[in-house]
């Protein structure tokens, strides 16, 4: 019985949190206001990292210049797969026009997108790939080739030799789980006198148990470690910090996936030896667009990839990279 109330409780709070986004108050590119716009919900993974937020700004720039409105909703967790499942059913009984998704889980999401599809509710997805060929386009990095860039750069500074390890992020994320393979799939073709002493343990969704699990390594290994590799911003924050606690953080070559404000800091500081950076402003822009054209009745590719580069402290100051990485999130209305 407490299960029962537990849910009718999680759908009325989700089922409030949508009525709210749609009031006419709300500004049009962040509420569902009462209009002959098209609607589109955006869902992301989450809302803690500079990297959703600067989605955020790509899908509110959209949502001004092509007069949409989209609803941003997400939880706080990069692991709650139930309630991204409660989001997108619940979006699809309110009957939005479209449907932006990140999934959180590759499977765990397949059969919300499919009834969204069912019910005539166009899905496009977004960073992350999900076990099913039913959406209308997926837009995002080429994640595999993101890893094999790691590996060249990490490969490169440590001159072809030496022990790495490679921390992953959770079980279940498409994009992370394509990085990772490109990760070892490049060192082992282009590099194979490099020794990977660990490739199977996972940080978690979260800064503090990335940090926990990078500990964790660095106590298992030691001196050993030579060079790192973490495939998404929390992962690479928590090994950074763990690199910084044992005083290697300038010893062990070190490379990230995704910029923060304190990865970018690493880089300058030169304990953080490259960035592999995606476009995530151009992801949430060409995500509520793909969407339009889909509602339009435009036709769009199935695939559309968006912009990769590695960040190092020789191009760090390049206006190329500056504007790749910092866009002004505060002035697009992101806070």
């Amino acid at each position: 019985m407490r299960n029962i109330v537990s849910s009718l409780t999680l759908g009325l709070v989700i089922v409030m949190c949508l009525a709210g986004c749609g009031g006419e108050d709300q500004l049009r590119g962040e509420g569902a206001s009462k209009s002959d716009r098209p609607q589109i919900a955006v869902i992301p993974k989450g809302t803690t990292h500079d990297f959703w937020r600067t989605v955020h700004a790509g899908a509110l720039h959209a949502a001004e210049t092509l007069d949409v409105d989209i609803i941003w909703m997400s939880g706080e967790r990069e692991d709650d797969r139930r309630h991204q499942i409660d989001v997108v059913q619940n979006f699809v009984a309110r009957g939005v026009d479209a449907i932006v998704l990140a999934p959180l889980d590759d499977t765990a999401l397949v059969r919300p997108v499919e009834l969204a599809e069912q019910r005539g509710i166009p899905v496009v997805i977004i960073d992350s790939g999900l076990q099913t060929d039913v959406y209308r386009s997926f837009v995002a990095t080429d994640n595999h080739e993101g890893g094999r860039m790691a590996a060249r750069r990490l490969g490169e500074l440590m001159g072809g030799e030496g022990n790495v390890v490679l921390l992953r992020y959770s079980e279940g994320s498409a994009s992370t789980a394509e990085r990772e393979a490109g990760f070892l799939e490049e060192l082992e073709t282009s590099f194979p006198e490099i020794v990977l002493l660990s490739s199977n343990q996972y940080a978690g969704v979260t800064q503090e148990s990335a940090f926990q699990a990078s500990q964790n390594l660095l106590n298992r290994y030691g001196n050993q470690i030579e060079g790192v590799f973490c495939p998404c911003e929390p992962v690479a924050f928590g090994m950074m910090r763990a690199l910084q606690a044992s005083g290697r953080a300038r010893e062990v070559l070190f490379v990230g996936f995704d910029t923060s404000e304190t990865l970018l800091e690493g880089i300058e500081a030169g304990t953080v030896h490259g960035l592999v950076s995606q476009d995530p402003f151009n992801i949430g822009y060409q995500g509520v667009r793909t969407a339009l054209d889909v509602i339009q009745g435009t036709s769009v590719e199935k695939r559309i990839a968006t912009r990769l580069a590695m960040i190092t402290a020789e191009n760090l100051h390049d206006p190329d990279i500056q504007a790749l990485i910092y866009p002004d999130l505060a002035a697009l209305g992101v806070e």
